[in-house]
Parts: structure tokens; C-alpha cells; sequence
């Protein structure tokens, strides 16, 4: 089974480029499951309907968020009816829409998605992340619930994204860090058979800062005092992002590689497409 997971969408044109591409990859290269990020789709802070809706159109399975998911305040209502809108799993009780859902693949596997957020240098007032995992896992187990197991963890610290992948290896097929928007090179299968990646990175330009425009962000590290809004960067967009190959007997993950297309980052296709 091939299973891709794109980085966070930023602005529109972070969009256009994985409306543009993903149905083609997913027709080349035969995929059968794709998670997209989106939760900077919209101007970069968060996400609309109508947005979350051409992902699905472009080929996307699932969009997960993280912290921006109500930047946006419409996402508050459409959250509760689109089961494939996720937001974080450890958000508080009663916060709308949900964490994990149950879905059906093109090769008709099930896979669960869950979306976690992690509380180093973000929100340490959220439920732990690890008893989250724990609640997700139990209540749809790989192999029983679940033949296929994806983690998005949105979270800063790299220590705290590594411990977590560490603590479900062998549990899911692969555990994707999200938030930092930069491609790390640490992609690996754990020794339990998890597939690995501390960042995804970002669908977004990367002549910028984490996809926004870098002369506000430089002037705020420079002045101190902010000169206007954080806006989008709008040069050419890289389409970030990391795919697996699931064993379909064990659900654990056989193959790993990033993916990077267009922009700046160097050219990256998983040489097992």
C-alpha cells in the first residue's frame, strides 16, 4: 500500500501547487491513501470550507491541522460535519469537530488518522499527547480496528516529536511531525517498524520565512515592533512531504522517503514510486 502525507499548506500558493500536482501523482504512481496539512491554507493562518473542499477535489483523503485550525471561524462549524477535517486529538473535551477518524483507502484498507499536538513550547495547558495516542490506539488498535495507522504530531520541539514516535513504534505505521515547516532529513523506519519523519516541511515558498513573507518576520526580529500583517510569500512554491510503503499483512512500514516538487528545495521522488 502507498500512502503519501503532504506538509502544511501556506497561502494560495501553497494550494495551487498541490491542487496542480497531486492528482497526477496520485494517477502515476497508483496512491492509495493522502493526508494533506491545511492548516495554513488560507492566507496562512488556518483554513475555509471552500478550501477544505478543493483539497478533497484534488485527491486528498484527510486534512489535518494543528494550532491555526479556528483561525479561520467558520472552520468552528464545519468542523462538526466534515469527518474528514481533523483537528488536534488532545484539544479540550468539547471542542468541535474531532481528532481521529476511520477511513477507507483506495485499496480498501482502513486506515486511521489522528491528529495530535504536541505542548513543548506550544500549549502546555493541552491534554498530554502521549495519553492521547494511548486513547486513540486502544480504542482502534492496528491489526483489530485498523490495518493502516498515521500520526500527524504538530508540535515544535524536536525532542518531544522523536520521544513520541518512540513511544508508538510498532503501534502505527507512521508518525509525520508537522508545524516547523522546514523538511528535516531524519526520515526512517524505527525499529519497530513505525515509519519516521520529524517535519514533512511545507507546500509554500520557500524564499521566505516558514512561507511568509520575510520582510515583516525580518523586521520584527530587527525592530521589535511590527510594521504590518504576516503575509504569505507568493514567489514559487516546493511541494513538501514524505511517503511510505505499508506492508499489508502487518501495517507496519517497509519503505520511506520525502517528497519535494517545484520551487527552490531540491528535486525529490521516493525512487520505490
Amino acid at each position: 500500500m502507498r500512502l503519501l502525507f503532504l506538509g502544511d499548506m501556506v497561502g494560495r500558493i501553497g494550494r495551487d501547487i498541490v491542487f496542480a500536482k497531486l492528482p497526477g501523482l496520485i494517477e502515476t504512481h497508483k496512491l492509495d491513501f493522502v493526508i494533506v496539512n491545511g492548516e495554513n491554507a488560507a492566507a496562512g493562518f488556518g483554513i475555509t470550507e471552500k478550501i477544505f473542499l478543493q483539497t478533497l477535489e484534488a485527491g486528498a483523503d484527510v486534512v489535518t491541522t494543528g494550532n491555526h485550525v479556528f483561525d479561520q471561524k467558520e472552520a468552528l462549524g464545519f468542523a462538526t460535519r466534515q469527518d474528514r477535517f481533523l483537528r488536534p486529538a488532545n484539544f479540550p473535551k468539547g471542542t468541535p469537530g474531532r481528532g481521529a477518524n476511520l477511513y477507507e483507502a483506495r485499496n480498501g484498507a482502513r486506515v486511521l488518522v489522528s491528529n495530535i499536538m504536541g505542548t513543548v513550547f506550544m500549549h502546555p495547558s493541552l491534554d498530554d499527547p502521549f495519553q492521547a495516542a494511548e486513547r486513540e490506539l486502544d480504542a482502534c488498535p492496528m491489526g483489530a480496528g485498523a490495518d493502516v495507522v498515521v500520526i500527524d504530531f504538530h508540535a515544535e520541539a524536536t525532542s518531544e516529536k522523536q520521544c513520541f514516535g518512540h513511544f508508538v513504534d510498532g503501534k502505527v505505521s507512521l508518525v509525520v511531525g508537522t508545524h516547523t515547516h522546514i523538511p528535516t532529513a531524519d526520515h526512517q523506519i524505527l525499529p519497530g517498524g513505525t515509519a519516521y519523519m520529524s517535519d514533512a516541511g511545507m507546500c509554500g515558498d520557500y524564499d521566505s520565512s516558514l512561507g511568509m513573507d520575510k520582510e515583516e518576520p525580518l523586521n520584527r526580529f530587527l525592530k521589535k515592533v511590527p510594521k504590518g500583517r504576516m503575509e504569505p510569500a507568493s514567489g514559487p512554491a516546493t511541494m513538501c512531504g514524505v511517503c511510505i510503503e505499508v506492508d499489508e499483512i502487518t501495517g507496519l512500514a517497509s519503505k520511506i522517503a520525502p517528497l519535494r516538487l517545484g520551487g527552490r528545495l531540491s528535486q525529490v521522488l521516493p525512487d520505490f514510486w
